[in-house]
């Protein structure tokens, strides 16, 4: 468990895989996905979780949060650029995280999606190629 601050806990564990990829690609995967499951938390204390599953031919990696949830009719737009699911005064955001997540997750192999249930959070999954 790794508090960052008051009120946000990430937990992890030990055993994270190492991939292989450009460092800055890879940070920005993790940065995209920790940072919108803090920015768009609605609880007073955030908890985002970090999982891995090793797979045969690659690593399937699960960002979860315990926010507000996205609604299934929204899974596939919120990976479109340009496209955010609050209005801009209620939140400040570019609407390009995800698509840029999106498209380095592609760029080496992957995919990547969303699994969320409105008032219980959501998880973000992508895989990596080994």
């Amino acid at each position: 468990m790794l508090p960052i601050s008051d009120g946000i806990r990430i937990e992890q564990p030990n055993n994270l895989p190492v991939i292989s990829g450009e460092k800055i690609k890879i940070h920005e995967v993790f940065q995209n996905l920790l940072s919108n499951a803090i920015k768009y938390s609605d609880k007073p204390e955030v908890i985002i979780k970090i999982q891995s599953i090793e797979k045969p031919t690659e690593y399937e990696f699960a960002i979860s949060d315990n926010g507000p949830g996205i609604k299934p009719e929204f899974f596939e737009k919120i990976f479109r650029v340009f496209q955010t699911l609050q209005s801009k005064d209620k939140q400040e955001s570019t609407g390009i995280g995800l698509t840029i997540v999106k498209k380095i997750v592609e760029q080496h192999g992957g995919k990547i999606w969303v699994e969320s249930e409105v008032g219980n959070g959501s998880i973000f999954k992508f895989t990596w190629k080994k």
